[in-house]
């Protein structure tokens, strides 16, 4: 589809704007801004509208939004004194004002054109503008299916949808449609690829509901509404005794289960695009990718693309914080080149992920975890990731990594818990090598030495590489009188980090606890670990 006004042709679909058939060069925030006030032209656009359209509901300062409108006048010949095209509605936001001929046939014409062609033209105006696509993930949850013949379940089955809507709609990277909107198709029979299109989504989830006895079964399934791929499909069964119960259950494991789904197809999509398209987000999709990866050369690689997604979005929130965790990683498998350097840095962009991402899950998560291990404060970063639980209690990331720090606090029996919860919400996680890390590192300060060697066999088994598994493995085994095996171990960890010492341990973890440290110094001593 194409817009023109003026001398100029929007052209959504080649995200390209041309001045009499000349390129103008915009940045990809710049297009989706004016794109966006195009598209909204018989409204006001507000500044929250804004911030979720072109910022994917990211904070940003109210300098940045004004220099983009500036931008989009310049690039379309406005300005702020004249407000041709681009009007300011005082403490309302802003509209676009000038006279639009839309052209879905997608062929180029100049404005002005007149007889038949103009009539038909005339036509496509009258009809609604399809809407545009996120630049972040976007989905619909429709109503479930019963298929028990209870009417009393109906309600049941509904309740569990408004639940699923409301948890994925904590998610700050996901663009979730209302629960009004999605409600619409209750009872209808849909072509998930239309609603897609009426809803202005990329996913859709759809479900069904059957009851058998006190026995209720739930299905979920996540289909791609641009191209009907089916991308995920569970089943979830409970008792009916505490019905509320167990709708909170199901819509944790529904949501638990879809959001790194819907990360992984984000990411791939991300892969797909070429480097000359890229904008934040997508440099960003592509930094987590490397980062669930874990290997020296991934987190390298991951670093330096959560800082090009800086580059282009300064507000970054979430891209500070996975550059943040990247320098954390670092320090955990001994990769630091300039240690104390490389720690400031790691802090300094903690702290600013924090500052940008005060109601930002994925930002606090990762920050909170970071400033944990590099400033020695465990009690600050488990009280920022508290403050993401309780905005995302679904979000993975957040009980995992806050169990690891609850460990340093010698709150081993919370960790586990939380480290089980984290499994149970994202049973396929890609960092599950981290989960099983971190439990490992809590069966040991609880001196379950058995239980601890093989959470770590596990993560090793995942990433071999994992520096601090390979050191649980060889304490575990030492204190357990395994000493063959410890031996072994500690071969494997002075290989990958000849410098580790006994004196430098509380260098490396944030051990809080006196008898904690003791115990993990005594195994690693009996290892063969140098003084």
């Amino acid at each position: 589809m194409q817009f023109m006004f003026a001398d100029y042709v929007l052209d959504r679909e080649r995200r390209e704007l041309t001045l009499r058939g000349q390129v103008v060069a915009v940045g990809p925030q710049v297009f989706d801004l004016l794109l966006h006030l195009v598209v909204n032209r018989n409204r006001v656009v507000s500044k929250d509208d804004l911030l979720e359209a072109v910022w994917s509901g990211r904070i940003v300062s109210e300098s940045t939004i004004t220099s983009h409108i500036n931008a989009v006048r310049k690039a379309i010949g406005d300005s702020g004194e004249e407000q041709c095209l681009v009007r300011t509605i005082a403490r309302k936001g802003f509209r676009f004002v000038g006279e639009i001929t839309v052209d879905e046939t997608g062929k180029t014409r100049q404005p002005g054109v007149h007889g038949a062609t103009e009539q038909a033209l005339g036509k496509l105006q009258e009809q609604p503008s399809a809407l545009v696509l996120p630049d972040k993930p976007s989905i619909t949850v429709l109503p479930f299916q019963h298929l028990s013949g209870d009417p009393e379940q109906e309600y049941f089955a509904d309740g569990v949808v408004e639940d699923i809507i409301t948890a994925l709609s904590r998610i700050r990277w996901l663009f979730v449609i209302a629960r009004n909107s999605s409600f619409t198709y209750k009872g209808r029979t849909v072509d998930v690829k239309e609603v897609g299109r009426e809803l202005g989504v990329r996913y859709v989830l759809e479900g069904s509901l059957r009851k058998a006895g006190n026995q209720v079964r739930i299905t979920g399934q996540l289909i791609d509404a641009t191209t009907g791929a089916h991308l995920w499909a569970e089943r979830f069964e409970g008792a009916l005794d505490n019905i509320f119960d167990l709708q909170d259950q199901i819509s944790a494991s529904v949501v638990g289960a879809i959001s790194p789904q819907l990360e992984r197809v984000e990411i791939e999509r991300a892969k797909r695009k070429p480097t000359e398209s890229l904008d934040a987000y997508d440099y960003y999709l592509r930094g987590m990718a490397k980062l669930h990866i874990g290997t020296r050369e991934a987190i390298e690689a991951a670093l330096a693309l959560f800082y090009k997604a800086i580059e282009l979005d300064p507000d970054f929130s979430s891209a500070y914080g996975g550059a943040a965790w990247c320098h954390f990683w670092r320090k955990l498998n001994g990769w630091m080149v300039d240690r104390n350097h490389e720690i400031a840095e790691g802090v300094r962009l903690a702290r600013l992920a924090v500052e940008l991402g005060r109601d930002d899950a994925v930002a606090l998560t990762r920050a909170g975890h970071a400033l944990g291990h590099l400033t020695g404060d465990v009690d600050g970063g488990i009280a920022l990731i508290d403050r993401a639980r309780l905005l995302n209690p679904n979000f993975a990331p957040a009980w995992f990594l806050g169990g690891a720090l609850r460990v340093f606090r010698g709150e081993t029996e919370n960790a586990i818990e939380d480290l089980a919860h984290a499994v149970r919400l994202s049973p396929l996680d890609p960092e599950m090598f981290r989960m099983e890390a971190a439990t490992s590192l809590a069966y040991f300060f609880d001196g379950r030495f058995d239980s601890a060697s093989s959470w770590a066999e596990k993560a090793l088994g995942n990433l071999p590489s994992l520096l601090v598994a390979v050191a649980l493995l060889a304490s575990s085994h030492a204190l357990a009188g395994r000493l063959v095996e410890a031996r072994q171990a500690m071969r494997r960890l002075r290989a990958l980090d000849p410098s580790l010492r006994i004196a430098n341990l509380k260098d490396w973890l944030p051990i809080h606890r006196p008898e904690d440290y003791a115990r993990f110094a005594d195994g690693l001593r009996l290892s063969g670990l140098p003084e």
